[in-house]
């Protein structure tokens, strides 16, 4: 049976193969050569641009941190293998380990608590990167993600580059002061998060100053994403100005005029979804695309099967945006911890008080909501809930997520299918209807 890739020229039966595709002139298509049988004298016609990165070139697709313990490991390792680049979220990553967990998670009051746990954490975060970069098998970047709003936040730089992450992507606050702290590193690439031109044009000139320049940017769309948000408040989530259409072409121009054309790559997440949706953002400058919650859901993903289906079983009127303890916004599903949270918020808020220590004992987050007692934002313990929903307890757990569709609907696929999909418009079905 002959399929036409629906986004080239070309014809070719596909028997028991999977579909492939390839680099020609940095550019991806169906490589017609390696399936079993193709129509002579048609040629392939290039869509996609490569990611360039560091002297490396990736695949246009890149997966998004999530903690905690979403993408670990083995997450990250399995992108990296198929050429892109994955990442690891640095946050109490020791929950993947039963060893640390068992040395860590007794500790409450004692005076010490707060070191042993952060040891075990960055010695958790090593392990995940060693073992992410095994998997890559030499192909792709594995990154490191961490929130510039962590209290442990240099503490995680400092590890993750001593442990060799090809990449740091760092959010969740303006990281003006990772180049100083990557100073003796620099093969690593430094990508930070933004969401507007103002913010990219604030961190380029402070960079600059400090002789560096990002490698790469994430232009993070508020109203799109899931989890944190790069907005000062909800209701600013539909401010135009993070529309992709506004925020590309204004950074292209602060580029131009500042004489950086095509030297920083940009990286838009947030709403995509479709082989469609990199083109088009392509064709408005962008470099590449991040995905987040369409990586959570694959099989490869580190998180619990009940994680996944939560995800990938949430209808557009489960998803809710609030302010998280750390004062931010955020996106996430409506489950019945998170329903119940949001109706009682305001008694919650009115008894804010200011907490002898931490839940969870180790200050995740250098201002939170609960433990500072600040009436004005969030008020759980942000560890303790992304924990239970890492291990799929759907009653306690809190699920970010983000607000568009997903490629496979409520179906868990695997990384190569899904980049099969991103790339070349083709889906999973399509290759089990021909099977039979």
């Amino acid at each position: 049976m002959h399929l036409a890739c629906p986004r080239c020229t070309s014809l070719a039966v596909f028997g028991r193969l999977p579909l492939f595709w390839y680099m020609m002139d940095n550019r991806f298509s169906c490589n017609v050569d390696d399936v079993s049988t193709s129509v002579s004298g048609l040629r392939t016609q290039p869509v996609l641009r490569m990611l360039q990165l560091k002297g490396r070139t990736l695949i246009p697709v890149v997966q998004g941190g999530m903690g905690v313990g979403i993408s670990a490991g083995g997450l990250a390792g399995a992108v990296a293998r198929a050429g892109g680049l994955g990442t690891i979220s640095s946050v109490d990553l020791r929950r993947l380990h039963p060893d640390l967990m068992q040395r860590t998670g007794h500790l409450d009051k004692e005076p010490d608590a707060r070191e042993i746990i952060e040891a075990a954490n960055l010695e958790a975060l090593d392990r995940e990167i060693v073992r992410a970069k095994k998997l890559a098998q030499g192909k792709g970047m594995v990154a490191v993600n961490i929130m510039k709003a962590l209290s442990q936040y240099q503490g995680y730089v400092q590890q993750a580059l001593v442990s060799g992450a090809d990449a740091l992507v760092v959010g969740a606050g303006l990281p003006l002061d990772l180049p100083e702290l990557a100073r003796d590193f620099p093969n690593t690439a430094l990508i930070p998060i933004l969401s507007d031109a103002r913010g990219v044009q604030l961190l380029v000139r402070k960079w600059e100053k400090r002789g560096r320049l990002p490698d790469a940017i994430v232009i993070e769309h508020p109203r799109l994403a899931g989890g944190h948000l790069g907005a000062a408040n909800v209701a600013d989530l539909q401010d135009l100005r993070f529309n992709f259409e506004v925020v590309l072409p204004q950074v292209l121009a602060f580029f131009q005029a500042h004489g950086l054309e095509g030297k920083i790559p940009l990286i838009v997440a947030g709403g995509i979804s479709c082989h469609a949706d990199i083109v088009r953002l392509q064709a408005l400058g962008a470099s590449a695309v991040q995905m987040g919650t369409a990586f959570a859901v694959t099989r490869e993903c580190d998180a619990a099967p009940a994680f996944k289906r939560v995800l990938a079983q949430a209808k557009p009127k489960d998803i809710v945006e609030f302010v998280s303890v750390s004062g931010l916004p955020a996106r996430a599903v409506r489950t019945p911890w998170l329903n119940k949270y949001l109706r009682i918020e305001p008694k919650l808020k009115a008894a804010a008080h200011l907490k002898k220590k931490c839940n969870m004992s180790f200050d995740c987050l250098a201002h939170c909501g609960l433990r500072d007692g600040d009436g004005s934002i969030g008020q759980f313990c942000i560890d303790q809930q992304l924990g239970h929903a890492l291990d799929g307890d759907v009653h306690k757990g809190l699920f970010f997520r983000g607000a568009g569709t997903l490629p496979f609907g409520e179906e868990i696929r695997s990384v190569q299918e899904l980049l099969d999909w991103m790339l070349v418009g083709t889906k999973p079905q399509v290759l089990e209807e021909v099977l039979l």
